[in-house]
């Protein structure tokens, strides 16, 4: 690896976070083109009227972070908006670009970092950190890929998944019961759409008890498991972050019977609160309390389980008892008393102050393998360290077997242990733009294994929508449907067009064999999967603004449409290609288009996707299942 295009710079004293494999010799001074204000801990660079700001991974707006406050600090906010500041991720990589001269910046500073991208002064980068221990990287390169492949070198190699987990998954929280999951089995067989995993939501859990399966409505669940695998579906359970205050379960009295869990000051167990009521939270940063807690999803494995979901893993936090009584004893200040609007807005902000409390992060402490810390300090490690918890011990316990890995909350270097959802969603066009944003950044950032809840987490999806997702779902390698609890139901059975919806699901099936080729070739180079348009085509200034285009992998171009009852859209092609208007695998158009703007026209259930010159496009005959995709006999377009 070539390391003398990196340059390291320290202040404070930095936490080992695990997100850099390579050691790099820190240099003096302040990073190039940064001035840093010791008073505010804040480091500033000059801005030029060309530059476009790349990375951040799983963030709001859209490729180009140019104008907005982004705040690193793992958050747990569905209803996430164009305002907001934080999401479930913290991936602190910055890739500046003229056109013409590039760098890239990584904070590796596991706490809060505000990212001011020409916010306040338009003509200015700013990057404020509080109690600024932190190691500062700063990265040459000749053009974004090269400054992509030393970063992604520089934090090493991605998880790569089951070729199994490149198939399609349904989920939903609100499957209750083995029979609910048999029924979603069947409604997919009898239609004859592809299908390799049923997500199994908190509904399977005993009293929402991590490591527990009710016995009522999940009778004999080995047996369930090898029935479902028998019929080419593999159960992929959620395993939360908090653990049940409960005497007799284990995993309980063992973690605070070993001093395994999070602590106040006074060394007490922090009380919280999330799915199961009251909770303690375990001490994932203790690298014995990780292990442990590793090696608890052996009873999964054990029979026949082969991936899993982190979730809840900010941690998200419904209340903690501390600050729920200081909330109680409040709110009798207000009993019996007239509010006028202030009083109003104390009193709703005082209830609304329950969950996710800011200071409520500062209540705990972790033992980080003997160091004392601060939960707030290291925050962003939280939901790494837990998938970390689990991949060491699949390397462990389960050696000779690939498991699915992917979690809510991340920091840059739980890329080499899982992959990503980029959480809690709503059914909005606007959603799945971001979802076509986030992908690239993602991407640069070292997590390949991503996509989003297809159709919308939250609220209620509508035929068009889903299909719509449906067709840029096809391309992103984590392909889930996967819906709350209350919305209306999404899986693919239950709209009117069925065939449109297999033929689309078929497709993707078609293009597994390219997907994962290209997924592969972005792991081993270090580069990657999804791409803006500007990376590729330095010398075309309208590559640099065109955000809802992508390229995947190296041979094609995809153009999603992702607004409401279009039946086309604008494309504009930067050279040459071979358009294919898919309507199934084996129903397309072809048509060469020459370089410049097309408007395009694109039915409900038609894909469009661009074939680059020179370049080939393989496609399988689509199967039912993954496993039985025939990838020796391929169709080949180009």
């Amino acid at each position: 690896m070539k390391t003398d295009n990196i340059k390291k710079f320290t202040y404070g004293t930095p936490y080992s976070t695990g997100a850099v494999v390579k050691e790099i010799p820190v240099s003096e001074g302040t990073p190039d083109r940064f001035t840093y204000d010791k008073e505010t801990e804040t480091f500033s660079a000059p801005l030029k009227k060309a530059d476009n700001i790349y990375g951040l991974g799983e963030t709001v707006r859209g490729i180009n972070k140019r104008g907005w406050l982004y705040i690193s600090n793992n958050s747990d906010n569905p209803h996430h908006e164009e305002t907001t500041n934080s999401l479930y991720a913290s991936q602190n990589f910055l890739l500046v670009d003229d056109g013409r001269e590039c760098y890239g910046i990584f904070i590796d500073n596991p706490g809060r970092v505000e990212f001011d991208l020409g916010y306040t002064d338009p003509d200015k980068m700013s990057i404020s950190i509080p109690d600024n221990d932190t190691s500062f990287y700063v990265i040459e390169g000749e053009s974004p890929v090269d400054v992509v492949r030393s970063f992604r070198q520089l934090i090493g190699k991605s998880y790569v998944p089951p070729v199994w987990a490149f198939g399609y998954g349904q989920s939903r929280w609100g499957y209750k019961c083995a029979d609910d999951i048999r029924t979603v089995e069947e409604k997919y067989r009898e239609l004859g759409i592809p299908l390799d995993m049923i997500y199994m939501d908190i509904d399977y859990m005993q009293d929402f008890k991590d490591f527990t399966v009710n016995p009522e409505r999940f009778p004999d669940f080995e047996n369930f498991v090898s029935e479902m695998k028998s019929k080419g579906i593999r159960l992929i359970p959620i395993i939360d972050a908090g653990v049940r205050i409960e005497k007799g379960y284990d995993v309980y009295e063992e973690g605070v019977e070993k001093g395994y869990f999070c602590k106040k000051e006074n060394g007490d167990n922090l009380v919280a609160a999330v799915w199961p009521g009251k909770v303690h939270f375990p001490d994932f940063l203790n690298s014995a309390a990780r292990e442990w807690f590793g090696d608890k999803y052996k009873v999964l494995t054990d029979i026949g389980i082969e991936g899993f979901w982190n979730d809840m893993n900010e941690p998200a936090i419904f209340y903690t008892e501390d600050h729920l009584n200081e909330v109680f004893a409040e709110l009798k200040d207000y009993e019996n008393k007239e509010l006028d609007i202030w009083g109003f807005f104390q009193f709703t902000d005082l209830l609304m102050s329950i969950s996710n409390n800011p200071e409520d992060y500062r209540r705990f402490f972790h033992d980080f393998d003997g160091v004392k810390v601060r939960h707030d300090k290291v925050h962003n490690l939280y939901g790494f360290y837990m998938t970390r918890s689990a991949g060491e011990a699949f390397r462990r316990n389960v050696p000779d077997k690939d498991i699915l890995m992917f979690s809510r909350a991340s920091y840059t270097g739980m890329h080499r242990y899982g992959g990503v959802w980029t959480g809690d969603n709503i059914s909005w066009w606007s959603h799945l733009l971001l979802n076509i944003h986030q992908m690239p950044s993602l991407s640069m950032t070292g997590f390949i294994y991503s996509g989003a809840d297809i159709g919308g987490f939250g609220g209620n999806t509508t035929e068009d929508l889903m299909m719509r997702w449906i067709e840029f779902g096809i391309f992103t390698p984590l392909f889930r449907n996967h819906a709350a609890l209350g919305t209306r139901e999404q899986e693919l059975y239950q709209f009117k067009r069925t065939d449109d919806f297999k033929n689309l699901i078929e497709l993707r099936y078609a293009l597994i064999p390219y997907i994962r080729d290209s997924f592969m070739k972005a792991v081993n180079e270090d580069s990657m999967y999804m791409k803006p348009l500007s990376f590729e085509y330095r010398e075309d200034e309208r590559c640099r603004e065109i955000e809802d285009q992508l390229l995947v992998g190296d041979s094609i171009m995809v153009a999603p449409v992702y607004e409401q009852n279009k039946t086309g859209r604008n494309v504009y092609l930067p050279e040459k290609m071979k358009m294919i208007r898919f309507r199934s695998f084996s129903d397309y158009d072809e048509e060469v288009l020459e370089k410049g703007d097309h408007y395009i026209k694109a039915e409900l259930n038609e894909v469009l996707v661009f074939i680059r010159p020179g370049k080939e496009l393989p496609l399988a005959k689509p199967a039912r299942h993954v496993d039985e995709i025939d990838i020796e006999n391929l169709v080949v377009l180009y």
